[in-house]
């Protein structure tokens, strides 16, 4: 099989078993984002669907999880946050040579400029309230209650990351860039004492991520679990608080530099005191380190998406490089945030 070719017949008889009323023939069409995980609309006469699969080639090792996607969100069918229904997970390589899993398609707004222009201005507060919001719902979730207990190990949930994203990071360097190694070192020797805070945490959470009924400024779906993992919410925040920091357009899809009191947009504190107030925190001490580790971990995530796309086995090759070119600007955003 070609690289990035889906044998779309295998899938569709594999379906027809395993998912109640699923029906033949459907139609494919891959989606243009997600560049971890290759995703494609299936479309039969009765329903819609979305399909997940990891991508052809040498793959680093736990990265492009989609088993584990697909467990979080079985997981969360009852609970509080929004997530797609689960139809089936398929691990017989036979079929596409890879894992993947059938959900239900949610109809939905998915915003991938945080500006908001297509929005109208006196709406787009309550989007942001509703993403903090809906980080606090995951960050409640009762481990036990939905069977996660045991979704990610115990230990200092930091020092665990820091590990395994700077080993990524080496395995898929292809240029030496000095702020990311300063980074990189820094981290290592100021990671914080462990709070014993313990929770689900998305891992990739931003507005791009998330599904909206349009006309509630509601969040339908909870989207892209691959990072998922039993952590520290402290990493979910921050990371929200990075991806508003870098410049704005569909590249960056940040906020920086612009005036959001004028676009009737969430300012980063208004946002970490609604977090704050619906988890019961009085405020959180040290946020830097959150901060410097989110551009950190990004840029890593970034740096292998690149490997990817040089190599061709990248869901868009081409945008790919594209967004692994932001490396260094992520690891030099880090290293300001420590200067200052």
């Amino acid at each position: 099989m070609a690289k990035n070719k889906i044998d779309f017949d295998a899938v569709s008889k594999w379906a027809e078993i395993n998912i109640d009323k699923f029906s033949r023939p459907a139609k494919y069409t891959k989606f243009n984002s997600g560049q971890s995980n290759p995703t494609y609309l299936v479309e039969t006469s009765q329903k819609k669907y979305v399909l997940r699969k990891k991508p052809e080639g040498k793959l680093l090792k736990s990265a492009h999880a989609v088993d584990r996607e697909y467990r979080v969100q079985l997981a969360l069918q009852n609970s509080e946050v929004p997530v797609p229904r689960m139809a089936a997970f398929c691990s017989d390589l036979s079929i596409l040579g890879t894992e993947f899993y059938i959900m239900d398609h949610i109809e939905g707004t998915c915003f991938e400029d945080p500006l908001l222009n297509t929005v109208a201005k006196d709406h787009r507060y309550s989007i942001f309230k509703e993403m903090s919001t809906i980080l606090a719902k995951i960050h409640k979730v009762d481990l036990l209650k939905v069977g996660l207990s045991d979704f990610g190990p115990g230990g200092n949930y930091f020092s665990r990351q820091i590990t395994r994203w700077t080993k990524q990071y080496l395995s898929s360097e292809t240029d030496k860039i000095e702020k990311m190694d300063q980074l990189i070192k820094w981290l290592e020797e100021n990671i914080p004492e462990d709070d014993e805070r313990r929770c689900l945490v998305h891992g990739d959470f931003r507005l791009d991520n998330l599904l909206f009924n349009p006309n509630e400024n509601k969040c339908v779906a909870v989207l892209d679990w691959e990072l998922s993992t039993i952590g520290h919410p402290f990493a979910d925040l921050a990371s929200v608080l990075m991806q508003w920091s870098m410049p704005p357009g569909l590249e960056g899809r940040g906020l920086q530099g612009v005036n959001r009191k004028q676009h009737g947009l969430m300012e980063d504190q208004e946002f970490v005191d609604s977090y704050c107030k619906i988890m019961g925190l009085d405020g959180i001490h040290k946020f830097e380190f959150y901060m410097a580790f989110a551009f950190f971990r990004m840029a890593a995530i970034l740096q292998g998406v690149k490997k990817r796309g040089l190599e061709g086995n990248a869901s868009n090759p081409a945008k790919a490089i594209k967004l692994g070119n932001l490396v260094k600007l992520f690891a030099e955003k880090g290293i300001a945030i420590l200067e200052r």
